[in-house]
């Protein structure tokens, strides 16, 4: 029974933020066997990742173990690199990529994925205790989440510019500011004995910006100046 309820709450999570972020589509709510798709993408990046994280250690040797290159480089740089190939790859072009908030969406959806498996992963083989897996919600999950809003707010900026150039520069910044906060979380984390007084301010700071992003996304929508005139009509 506390095997099960463990387990529970090692996926509930995932599927809670889900939802939050499916039902912050304002104007035009995605296909839900779009968003599963992305979710189940983001379950099964976790062993390549894992994977390319184990060869780049065993490479680096004892570099490896430097706090700074292991949380930018092993943790940080390659999990996001691989979510960031997903979302470019998979759903980028997609015709249902067809307003800025998808890319938040399917970012996310990716990221809690990638997320759910590792909570899973830690609650399997640590023998994990729902202590722990309520700090995992508040800070690994719920930091996936955020750097899923980056990466999906900056995607979706690059894929509705008219300018190259800014989409160039939009799709850089997708891919290195996420890198750059899940970079700082795990520093954090990894180096600070007191890191609870550190990392509360950074999940604020991240959660303060995601929702700004999310709104602004929302509101670049070119199906919200639809949904006016059948209010108006109505």
């Amino acid at each position: 029974m506390l095997l099960f309820s463990v387990l529970t709450a090692a996926i509930a999570p995932g599927l809670s933020l889900l939802t939050y972020f499916y039902l912050k589509d304002r104007y035009d709510a995605e296909p839900l066997h779009m968003v599963i798709r992305m979710f189940f993408f983001g379950l099964l990046i976790v062993f390549p990742i894992m994977f390319l994280q184990r060869g780049l250690m065993l490479f680096l040797g004892d570099f490896g173990n430097h706090p700074f290159l292991h949380a930018s480089v092993v943790s940080a740089g390659i999990e996001e690199i691989l979510k960031w190939l997903v979302l470019f790859f998979v759903i980028y072009h997609h015709t249902e990529f067809d307003e800025p908030y998808d890319g938040i969406l399917y970012a996310v959806a990716i990221s809690l994925g990638f997320a759910t498996v590792e909570n899973l992963l830690y609650a399997w083989a640590g023998n994990a205790s729902m202590s722990f897996m309520l700090y995992r919600a508040l800070l690994p999950v719920s930091g996936h989440a955020m750097f899923g809003v980056i990466m999906g707010y900056y995607m979706g900026r690059a894929k509705f510019s008219d300018k190259k150039n800014l989409q160039r520069k939009f799709l850089v910044m997708s891919i290195l500011l996420p890198i750059f906060w899940h970079g700082l979380y795990d520093l954090i984390l990894g180096v600070e004995q007191a890191w609870y007084w550190f990392i509360v301010p950074v999940m604020l700071i991240l959660w303060y910006g995601g929702m700004g992003k999310v709104y602004r996304a929302n509101n670049r929508s070119p199906f919200r100046f639809v949904k006016r005139e059948e209010e108006v009509n109505l």
